[in-house]
């Protein structure tokens, strides 16, 4: 005669050379012996935290978020110190150059797309408000604009190793009738038609590139 005896089952830590996984398993005597029969996977351990382990057909949706294009455009900002050029108001003034770029909105709608976004990540603009994004703005005015923007291209020129000789040919808009056009934005529109999505086209000349 032979007794199977069940003990309850318990979490086994198992070392491999990827990492640490975690395994529910249970001991049992088969013959006089101790077998351990595995149950299921149930994680992994990382950074010292545990990572559980789900099926695919368990996960729901609760949200998304905007970030990948957020990374890009905070890096770029940092390479050229952006930030530290706009201080006190970095962060608020960081946030509106991103949303024009990706999703431009109007700046009572700022801490709504705020709040879509991780960015929060990336700045500190915790509690964003439109008093606050205002501020920014009338900080924005009380700066030497030429005096500004001649630091900035100079900042780009050493950055990215650019020859500072050029010249801005021509700048015209191009409007649309259509809705279709993913490059068409609505904007301001010099003949006074509303409604008209346009695209601005200009011709940049340098001299040896």
């Amino acid at each position: 005669m032979v007794y199977i005896i069940y003990t309850m089952s318990f979490i086994r830590r198992i070392k491999r050379k990827s990492g640490v996984y975690l395994a529910e398993v249970e001991n049992k005597w088969v013959k006089g012996k101790v077998v351990q029969r595995h149950l299921r996977y149930v994680g992994r351990e990382a950074d010292g935290k545990t990572l559980l382990a789900a099926s695919i057909s368990e996960v729901e949706v609760e949200q998304v978020k905007l970030y990948g294009p957020l990374l890009v455009l905070h890096h770029l900002a940092k390479e050229i110190g952006l930030a530290d050029q706009l201080d006190p108001y970095g962060p608020e003034i960081l946030s509106l150059v991103y949303a024009h770029c990706l999703d431009y909105r109007s700046l009572n709608h700022m801490p709504a797309w705020f709040a879509r976004t991780d960015l929060q990540f990336l700045l500190p603009c915790e509690g964003l408000t439109e008093k606050r994004l205002v501020g920014a703005l009338d900080h924005l005015e009380s700066l030497d604009a030429e005096s500004w923007q001649r630091q900035l291209f100079q900042r780009l020129c050493r950055q990215y190793r650019l020859r500072p000789s050029g010249v801005i040919y021509d700048v015209t808009n191009t409007y649309l009738y259509g809705r279709h056009c993913p490059l068409a934005k609505l904007g301001h529109d010099k003949e006074q038609v509303k409604g008209r999505p346009l695209i601005q086209i200009a011709l940049a000349v340098t001299q040896k590139e």
